[in-house]
């Protein structure tokens, strides 16, 4: 089994020949947008873990032994975690995991081929460092015809998880169907436990625009139906007076 660097040790290894950064493109555009997807809406949704730090980030290597090289993500979240200031130091710039003293809590992994082996050597990794949900989003069932796979993992092996919420994270996934930066598509999406979808930055302006625009037609409605009832009221009036009545004494 992988030894893992103690965390509470106080050893500090030296970086200075780990490499942390690769300049090879790998993505293809599904995967890239499908990434953002899961990323963006929770920095844009404020107060998402009330004040619960955290750190999500997609193609960022988790470095979970010194020896090792890193397991890289499709997409991470890790709850709980302060995100380093000073990114000119090496062991800012990625999860080394002695330095933010625990594993992610969610791992996430977009299948594009066959290669990358999520359902063994990847499953089998993950669990080696203890993170708590590994979830498979097969888009172009290469791998069977499940599109998503949901894990947690119990006494250190993974095992199927039924329901699609994440109880220790407060968050679930779901599949959605839409549009999404113009592409219609089946579309990963984090959801409440009421399967309602966390929405993007976009959408969240997209509602208060739609908010504020209802509520200008409401006041715009209140304005006519004043405008209305004030004209009504004059024409009363003129009545009135033609008839050689004083308005004003008939509502006294």
């Amino acid at each position: 089994m992988t030894q893992l660097l103690p965390i509470d040790t106080g050893l500090t290894p030296d970086l200075s020949q780990v490499a942390i950064e690769d300049e090879t493109p790998v993505d293809n555009l599904l995967s890239e947008k499908q990434q953002r997807l899961l990323i963006e809406p929770l920095y844009s949704n404020a107060g998402l873990w009330e004040n619960r730090t955290f750190l999500a980030a997609a193609n960022v290597g988790v470095f979970y032994s010194v020896r090792l090289p890193p397991i890289v993500p499709d997409m991470f979240l890790s709850l709980d975690v302060e995100v380093p200031q000073d990114w000119s130091e090496k062991k800012n710039r990625t999860y080394f995991m002695w330095e933010f003293g625990k594993p992610p809590d969610v791992a996430i992994e977009i299948v594009s081929n066959r290669e990358g082996n999520e359902l063994g050597r990847k499953l089998e990794t993950y669990a080696t460092f203890r993170v708590s949900y590994y979830i498979v989003f097969d888009p172009l069932r290469q791998l069977g015809d499940e599109l998503l796979r949901l894990f947690e993992l119990r006494a250190g092996v993974y095992q199927p998880l039924a329901s699609r919420y994440l109880e220790s994270v407060g968050l679930g996934l779901m599949l959605w169907p839409g549009e999404f930066e113009g592409k219609q598509d089946s579309w990963l999406r984090w959801c409440n436990l009421a399967g309602d979808v966390l929405p993007t930055g976009a959408e969240l302006a997209e509602s208060e625009r739609q908010r504020a625009e209802s509520e200008r037609q409401r006041a715009e409605s209140e304005r006519q139906r004043a405008d209305e009832a004030e004209a009504k009221a004059a024409r009363l009036a003129d009545r009135l007076r033609a008839m050689g009545l004083d308005p004003e004494a008939i509502g006294d």
